[in-house]
């Protein structure tokens, strides 16, 4: 039996860091074992990886793509949505724009619920989380009344692609909007490049290739926009435009439509049919924001609710005396600032996420808030109902695209649709 090294070992022989090993590992440059939970690497397959140069192969498939370094002003053109704003194609199912559209990474449908609103009618979704599939079916299927093919796929397979194509073959397609996983291209971790996830937005340039829709949505976390100095962005940007599709980008930030979350995300916007890309200009400047009091308000007083997704948190006496004395804007514990946060009841939440319990403190009472209270700060309307279990619940609403947000970016590209009729 060979040497075996620890990655730290590892790393030292090859004199980089451990992260450049651990990325190595993750996309299979260099092979290893998983024993008690750590990593090893055997004398041979150190000595080829050496030899070899420790070439990234999750560089190469950048090599010849244009980089529009981040950091340089975005050439982003904005539409004011103030007229239209009040109108609401999900409280009004009668209200519909003329414009099909299919969600793809669809979740519980927070971008869905949003182009609703804005008067699109969905006629198609893909998603490979069931729970998610099954919130998807009973808001947009079983009481709104649309499409009925709601089932849970994965996108990579192609028997879940010809669904999908059966299924609207017999309509124009106007928008296709994907809000591709984005672990991988989080600005936390190691981030990196060649995680499976992170190739999933090439399945939806399939479909798109396809399909062919008048527009394109992608929308992703802004930790993307900085990968290996914008080259990911750019090779997004060049994949869109030879299949015919140019494309502009810019960051918006959810809490400038309404939503009362700082929640940033960055917005692809293209279209096959020579019109120019708008993004929606943002209705609220920083002091008008909606706060998170004004966001939660109304569930202060009310009872636990489990059908109403009001889902309470059992915290022991002592639990409960800490949470009092967080201050706000400070977290529970010191080193996860992102968790256990106390955000101040007079602005806005910060950016809610994917946790399975610590996910924020309720800025008034000894308690973190609830699925209910958290779909709030995220802009779901309270006929909006969630199923699964509290855990699988508050997945979905951490993954959400804020609904406002996503009515905010398909009343601009209503407006642009109407004009180029």
């Amino acid at each position: 039996m060979g040497k075996y090294y620890t990655i730290e070992e590892a790393a030292k022989i090859a004199n980089v860091s451990v992260k450049t090993v651990r990325r190595h590992i993750a996309c299979d440059n260099l092979p290893s074992i998983k024993r008690q939970n750590r990593y090893f690497i055997e004398d041979n397959n150190l000595q080829i990886w050496l030899t070899k140069g420790k070439c990234l192969k999750f560089d190469s498939i950048f090599d010849d793509t244009e980089i529009n370094k981040y950091g340089q002003e975005d050439d982003v053109n904005w539409i004011d949505i103030s007229d239209k704003w009040l109108y609401d194609g999900w409280n009004d199912v009668t209200y519909r724009n003329g414009y099909n559209f299919i969600d793809l990474f669809s979740g519980a449908g927070g971008l869905s619920c949003g182009l609703t609103m804005a008067g699109f009618t969905p006629v198609g979704s893909v998603e490979i989380l069931d729970c998610a599939v099954q919130t998807y079916k009973y808001n947009f299927s079983g009481k709104k009344g649309f499409h009925k093919n709601v089932e849970t796929g994965d996108i990579r397979l192609s028997e879940t692609k010809e669904t999908l194509y059966e299924s609207v073959k017999d309509k124009h397609i106007h928008l296709i909007v994907g809000g591709f996983p984005c672990q991988g291209f989080s600005m936390a971790g190691n981030r990196i490049v060649d995680d499976p996830r992170n190739s999933l937005y090439l399945e939806m340039l399939e479909i798109v290739k396809h399909i062919k829709p008048d527009f394109v949505v992608c929308e992703n976390v802004e930790g993307l926009r900085s990968m290996l100095d914008g080259k990911v962005e750019a090779k997004i940007i060049q994949d869109y435009r030879e299949a015919g599709y140019e494309m502009n980008v810019a960051v918006l930030n959810s809490a400038d439509y309404y939503v009362p979350q700082i929640r940033k995300r960055v917005i692809f916007i293209g279209n096959r049919i020579g019109a120019k890309n708008y993004h929606p200009k943002p209705l609220l400047t920083i002091d008008k924001y909606i706060t998170l009091g004004e966001g939660i308000k109304r569930f202060l007083n009310l009872p636990e609710d489990k059908h109403f997704s009001h889902i309470f948190t059992k915290h022991s006496e002592e639990m409960q005396k800490r949470i009092m004395e967080v201050p706000e804007g400070k977290s529970l514990f010191g080193n996860y600032s992102d968790a256990w946060k106390k955000s101040p009841w007079d602005k806005p939440s910060c950016t809610v996420k994917e946790n399975h319990g610590g996910v924020n403190l309720h800025p008034l009472l000894p308690r973190v808030l609830t699925p209910r209270e958290l779909a709030a700060l995220q802009s779901f309307p309270d006929t909006f109902i969630f199923k699964g279990v509290k855990k699988d619940q508050l997945i979905q609403i951490g993954n959400a695209v804020p609904p406002l947000l996503g009515k905010a970016i398909g009343i601009a590209i209503m407006k642009i649709l109407d004009k180029n009729k």
